[in-house]
């Protein structure tokens, strides 16, 4: 199997030297990783080209862009900056500059695609270190393939048209997987270590209404972006993301501006409705 990794980075100087030691140190290497700078104002871009020069597999391509941050849409089209210059692959994935990997990360994933010809993506998890220990960044279910760390088969990659450019896109992509008939997994023995954690920007007024926005331009009905937002709020015990998230989500469907339409939306919501009657019932 080829292997194709793009990471999109912007500003990651902090990070990407440790991210990039842990692919290099890969018992099995990807056959490309291709590096996108996103308009670094740091040392980012010195970083990846000492990688990219000194490594045959390690390519560096630069993709001017607004330095403002979109959430979702900015990395995903940093993400096809990349994905213009791969070769054949059987399987992609997109990965975040602040991630160190196992060594037998690859190895590992590539096994997991051979043994089941019908999976379609693949990850770890991601942990946080505090005090010198990694524990598990418990901001998603186990069984959700966090997007700094996702890998697509080719078939899969093609069946749900590639990644949107907006935020939910890792969301969006799990649920039309399934909904073409591919199974999605992760594997609790692959522990990833997340060098910058999910921080208070997911918990900004901006963020939330555009996570809110994003229920609606992904497919989202009323009733299942109202229980999305209920299932963050709880989570977070906040009664103001709820606010939040149903007011960017109102805000959106007065503008009447989807991005998924059509039988992916269909397919979306029957992947959705059937997971919410499968919770109701275990509960």
């Amino acid at each position: 199997m080829r292997i194709s990794i793009i990471i999109p980075f912007h500003n990651e100087a902090e990070h990407l030297d440790t991210c990039l030691k842990s692919f290099v140190a890969q018992s099995r290497q990807p056959d490309q990783l291709i590096l996108v700078n996103d308009s670094s104002t740091d040392d980012s871009h010195a970083i990846a080209k000492r990688y990219a020069d000194q490594y045959s597999f390690i390519s560096l391509l630069s993709q001017p862009s607004a330095p403002a941050k979109i959430p979702g849409e900015k990395v995903i089209r940093a993400f096809y900056k990349g994905f213009k210059s791969t070769t054949s692959y059987d399987l992609i994935g997109k990965f975040d500059a602040d991630v160190v990997l196992p060594s037998t990360y690859f190895a590992r994933c590539e096994q997991a695609f051979k043994n089941d010809p019908n999976l379609g993506i693949f990850g770890g998890l991601l942990h946080t270190k505090t005090n010198g220990t990694l524990t598990y960044e418990n901001i998603s279910n186990r069984q959700h393939v966090r997007g700094p760390i996702k890998l697509y088969s080719a078939a899969c990659f093609e069946a749900i048209n590639g990644l949107l450019p907006a935020l939910g896109w890792d969301s969006i992509d799990t649920l039309l997987a399934e909904a073409r008939g591919y199974g999605v997994k992760t594997d609790e023995t692959l522990v990833v270590e997340h060098l910058r954690p999910t921080n208070n920007d997911y918990l900004s007024t901006s963020y939330l209404m555009n996570r809110g926005a994003s229920f609606y331009h992904i497919g989202y009905d009323v009733a299942i972006s109202g229980l999305s937002a209920l299932k963050m709020a709880l989570k977070k015990k906040s009664v103001r993301m709820f606010l939040l998230l149903l007011r960017g989500y109102f805000s959106a469907l007065l503008k009447g501006k989807r991005l998924v339409v059509d039988q992916a939306r269909k397919d979306i919501l029957k992947i959705r409705y059937r997971k919410l009657f499968r919770a109701f019932r275990q509960s």
